[in-house]
């Protein structure tokens, strides 16, 4: 019987963390700039791959392939980008692997846009499968 709530309170958790990343990422308008990224840019060849908070986006060839991973926490946006060193810029925060932007930075819309095509520009390559 305890299992079976566990199930259930895991299920409601996960449920929880969806409709939250669902919300920032419509409120924040970077669904639809994902969208129409995919649309003009890659002229739609890019894929789309969902998961409980975060989306990731992988475009190319098995020679060229690029991809962008989006996360939301809480009430943040995290891009995972290659390791780096930490930027001395103060927005958006920096950890040396993540950009992350604070409902504050996110809910503007033209500086969030102008950093998602620094990303889409510098994209994470993939290594080969051989």
């Amino acid at each position: 019987m305890e299992s079976i709530l566990s199930v259930e309170a895991d299920e409601a958790q996960r449920q929880a963390v969806r409709e939250n990343a669902k919300r920032v990422f419509q409120e924040s308008g970077l669904a639809e700039m994902l969208k129409t990224l995919n649309k003009n840019a890659l002229k739609g060849r890019g894929r789309f791959y969902e998961y409980d908070s975060t989306i990731l986006l992988k475009w190319g060839t098995s020679y060229t392939r690029r991809h962008m991973w989006v996360e939301v926490n809480g009430n943040t946006i995290r891009f995972r980008l290659a390791p780096h060193r930490k930027c001395a810029i103060t927005a958006p925060i920096c950890d040396g692997e993540y950009h992350t932007f604070t409902s504050t930075m996110w809910a503007d819309k033209n500086f969030l846009l102008n950093e998602l095509n620094n990303y889409y520009a510098r994209p994470i390559a993939e290594t080969s499968s051989d």
